[in-house]
This record gives structure tokens, sequence and C-alpha cells, in this order.
């Protein structure tokens, strides 16, 4: 038999001891009810006697038994209280159970065990990459841009070299905004998010320079419709992670057009209104309202997707907990 100190191998355990002793404990029981019932017939004890005698061997049944289940209670409590970004699972091994503990028992805590210390090994392993991943990413895109930003003011490029530097300069911008909600979506657990009390249309319009340089060249319209101004708690970054992957997606919807971002009360819509005049592009509901959705879903920001005749693609965010600004 295995100390205490160590895990026991469910192999040398027997299996099916936790049903035989339950059935002993309610055996015994029932012989002893019989028992004392007898005697209050038989007048060898009074009817007083028999009841208290009933009471007492009932509770001390009810004592064994939740002796028996204490195991299974443990592990119920350990599961329930279980923190993923925690470390520390002392509170899993399964050499704090009882020595004799029943086999079938044994191999649940010893599953349980390995599970949680493969999901801690996850954890580590992400957080380290998202945090190498994050420099190592950002540094060749930063010098990227740099770069374009000091080509840019070469007078002796043509116009050929300027239109491939802005044409550098977009695709990194895109670029940096996969990165960042590739990064927001990798970190599950200690994603070091800076939540704050932040106005949305502020933050749209600090992304629409960024935007107008995306769509330079192409023969599309954007514009800000601003009936109502609201604000949220949260993480602006976010927030303008998840605008620019469907104004991107609103982009490509078509080769002419308008790309219409409307902020209402507590609703932010993306709307691209097809030009007639213009060829129609594939429905490309893709990559960028991927991601979209499931930052949607991650922060609970119910995202709504519409199609209509009219050759209109509207997006549309809702934000349960936002509060009005005055305009």
């Amino acid at each position: 038999m295995a100390s205490r100190g160590t895990v026991q191998p469910a192999h040398t355990l027997k299996r099916g001891l936790f049903h035989r002793r339950l059935a002993i404990i309610f055996g015994l029981q029932l012989l002893a009810v019989v028992i004392v019932c007898l005697m209050g017939v038989y007048n060898v004890a009074p009817i007083g006697a028999v009841l208290a005698l009933i009471v007492i061997i009932s509770a001390l049944a009810w004592f064994a038994a939740w002796q028996e289940w204490s195991p299974i209670i443990r592990l119920a409590r350990v599961v329930s209280g279980w923190d993923e970004a925690s470390t520390d699972l002392s509170g899993w091994r399964p050499d704090q159970l009882p020595r004799r503990t029943d086999a079938d028992v044994m191999t649940l805590a010893n599953s349980l065990y390995g599970f949680a210390n493969r999901i801690a090994g996850y954890n580590q392993r992400e957080r380290n990459f998202t945090r190498d991943a994050s420099h190592e990413l950002r540094s060749p895109l930063t010098v990227i841009k740099m770069s374009a930003d000091m080509l840019a003011d070469d007078l002796s490029l043509g116009e050929f070299g300027q239109r491939s530097v802005q044409r550098i300069k977009r695709s990194t911008r895109e670029m940096e905004a996969l990165v960042e909600a590739l990064l927001i979506l990798a970190r599950e657990s200690d994603n070091g998010l800076t939540e704050e009390d932040f106005v949305v249309n502020d933050v749209i319009r600090h992304e629409l320079p960024d935007v107008l340089a995306m769509l330079e060249g192409r023969p599309i319209t954007l514009e800000l419709e601003e009936p109502a101004r609201f604000a949220l708690h949260g993480s602006p970054r976010v927030f303008s992670v998840l605008c620019w992957q469907l104004i991107r997606n609103a982009c490509q919807q078509a080769e002419g057009g308008t790309v219409v971002i409307t902020v209402m009360p507590g609703v932010v819509t993306v709307t691209h209104r097809g030009d007639a005049s213009a060829p129609l592009a594939a429905n490309r509901h893709g990559f960028e309202l991927a991601i979209a959705q499931r930052i949607s879903e991650r922060f609970r920001w119910p995202l709504e997707l519409q199609t209509r005749e009219d050759r209109r693609h509207i997006a549309r965010i809702r934000f349960p907990e936002s509060t009005l600004v005055p305009v």
C-alpha cells in the first residue's frame, strides 16, 4: 500500500470497493434496525429507547456513507473552484485522497490532475508566445513603416515610386491591424489590456486617417454619421480593432460605393452602399468578419450581419453596457 506522500497507482487498489462499502454500511444498518424493532415488539426495550436507537443507527450509517463519499465531494470542490490562470495545482494532487480510496475514484483524480497540468502548461506557453510575438512582430512592422515614411519624403522618387511607397504603407497598416487582432484573440487569460472609460466617437475619428489612407486610389467614399455619442468601459484598442476589421471588410465588398459608419445610442453600424454603376465584387464574408465575430463573442458585444437587395452590406455592433454622452 502506498504511503500518504505518494500518488497511489490505480492498479494497486480494488475496483468496486466503494460500492461494496456502501452495501455493507446499509446492510448493517438494515440488520440493526430489524433487531431494534424486534426488541420493541417483544418488549425487550421501551418504545422511546427503540426510536432513539433507530435514530442513532441511521446517523452512524449516514456518517459512514459520507466518509466514503468525501473523496468525490473534495474533487467536485476542486473542479468548481478551479482558476485556469492559476499555476498552483496543489489541490489537485491525488495523494491527498485517503489511502483506501476506490480505484475508480483514484483513476478519476489522476486524470483530472493530468488534465489540469496540461491546461496550466498550455496557458503558460500561450503567455510566453504572445509576449514574444508581440515584440517580434511589431518591431519589423515599425521599421517598415518608418522606412516608408522616409521614402515618401524623398523628392527624387517618381510617380511610380510614390505609388509603390503608398501601397507599402497601406499594407503595413493592414498588417498592424491584423497582428493586433490576432494577439488580442490569442490572449485568452492574461490579456494585459488596459480598461478605461472612452467615447466611441473619439476612437472612430482617431482611426479615420488610417482608413482614408487605405482607401487612397480607390473609388470608395467614407462617411461618418454621428446622431448620438456614447461611452464604454473597456479597452479602446479592442474596440478600434473591431471597427477596423468591419470597415476593411466593407471596403472589400465592391469596387466602388460608399462606406458609412453610423453611431447610434449603444450601436455602431458599418454599411457599404454599393454603386449601381460599379462592378459587383464577390461577397467576401471572410477573414475580417471571422476576426470581428470572435472579438464580439469574446467581449460580449453582439454582432449582426445583414445583406439587402439594394446592394447594402450592413454590420451592426450592439453595446449593452453603454452610456450616452451629450452631443
